[in-house]
């Protein structure tokens, strides 16, 4: 047990590097610059920002339609879903003309709420084949990985 802890103590930045990654709003933007800041080189902090950041994307492109379609039939959450749901096709509009180029350009500029989650949910609302998608996510996602590496690399 004891040996668990010690590793978990070696590796505890580096796990804190993929949890924000996987966070939604946060994302591997949020996380390279963290894990630059907790000292790490920025192919480590990118490496792992991105796994993160990855994590959640088949589980988005596989069950949020269905969960938001879950969440429409409660009383408490039917707002909720609705919103979600509107928001997410209205930053869609874009990526409905271009598909999954559009997609990657989408995910790729690392600016707010143009990450994997809202990515990953656009695909999911517009019915996109999961693989594309995901492939579309992944590449759009190194773009504004490096772009992110790059601008964090100036002030770390």
């Amino acid at each position: 047990m004891l040996a668990i802890v010690e590793f978990l103590e070696i590796i505890k930045n580096e796990l804190i590097v993929v949890g924000m990654a996987a966070l939604p709003i946060v994302e591997l933007r949020g996380a390279i610059p963290v894990g630059m800041a907790l000292g790490m080189g920025p192919w480590h902090a990118f490496i792992l920002a991105y796994i993160g950041s990855m994590l959640p994307v088949p589980l988005l492109l596989f069950f949020l339609k269905p969960i938001i379609a879950y969440l429409k039939t409660t009383k408490l959450l039917h707002w909720f879903a609705v919103w979600l749901e509107k928001r997410t096709l209205k930053k869609g509009n874009a990526i409905k003309k271009l598909s999954l180029v559009g997609l990657i350009i989408f995910v790729g500029v690392p600016i707010p709420t143009t990450g994997v989650w809202t990515g990953s949910g656009i695909a999911a609302l517009l019915d996109l084949k999961p693989s594309h998608s995901f492939l579309a996510i992944a590449v759009g996602n190194l773009i504004a990985g490096l772009i992110v590496m790059t601008f964090s690399n100036f002030f770390f």
